[in-house]
């Protein structure tokens, strides 16, 4: 398929080019390994299996924004997927529908502006419409690997948001945090919580989204994350109609 999407001054488009892929992996370098002195790449063998979303500034041409999509015919294949690196996903090899893997999402840190993410989203939302994809699933990062920066955080998620028994991930990585065993009495602070929480997270929140129990402590990539799953049809049908308004 041809993705194209703009809204006011962005516009999202998949990677044509080896510069384009070259683009994507520098941003998630500065993003993800926090080297703001140094240009460097992030890649690894599922840059070749995905297909890549950039979002630019229309005016500038600036790469602001990008992620990657691994399409999946059913959960048949589900360990062939960066997540199952992490996660135990057995659970999920029933589900019988299309599904896609978003990954790597990141937006430059100079640019703070909440449409950003908007057009992204858009820009999914158009894609999983035209594929037909039944479930949108990856991993949503915290930044660090501190706990206790983010309890609040994870109470919410605890308390909220943990995925169906049916499609829950087990333990795969050799550091976890089990958030849901720990912090079981736990009551978070709203506030907090929603301040620590990434904006990723929350709009997968927003839409019915769902996690994993425990965070995996991440030291490569210096984060803590969750395997997060969306299935389609259990977006609220106000927040689809938004996104389809983004997706023209």
């Amino acid at each position: 398929m041809v993705l194209t999407l703009k809204k006011g001054r962005y516009k999202a488009r998949f990677a044509e080019t080896q510069d384009d892929i070259l683009a994507a992996q520098r941003l998630r370098y500065l993003v993800f390994r926090d080297q703001a002195a140094v240009i460097g790449v992030d890649e690894d063998r599922f840059d070749d299996l995905c297909r890549h979303v950039l979002v630019e500034d229309v005016q500038s041409g600036k790469l602001v924004c990008c992620f990657r999509l691994l399409p999946l015919a059913s959960g048949r294949d589900i360990e062939t997927c960066y997540s199952a690196q992490y996660y135990e996903l057995s659970a999920l090899k029933d589900f019988d529908g299309p599904m896609v893997e978003m990954g790597r999402f990141c937006i430059h840190p100079a640019w703070q502006d909440p449409d950003i993410l908007r057009v992204a989203w858009g820009a999914m939302a158009r894609y999983v419409d035209e594929q037909g994809v039944e479930m949108l699933f990856g991993c949503s990062s915290f930044k660090g690997t501190s706990e206790a920066a983010y309890e609040d955080a994870f109470c919410v998620l605890k308390d909220k948001h943990l995925g169906p028994k049916c499609w829950l991930p087990r333990v795969k990585a050799p550091r976890v945090f089990p958030f849901a065993r720990k912090l079981r009495f736990a009551k978070p602070d709203l506030k907090s919580a929603m301040r620590a929480m990434p904006p990723l997270l929350k709009t997968y929140l927003l839409m019915g989204g769902w996690v994993s129990d425990h965070a995996v402590v991440d030291g490569d990539m210096n984060t803590l994350h969750v395997f997060t799953g969306l299935e389609i049809r259990a977006i609220p049908p106000a927040r689809a109609r938004l996104l389809r308004a983004v997706a023209g």
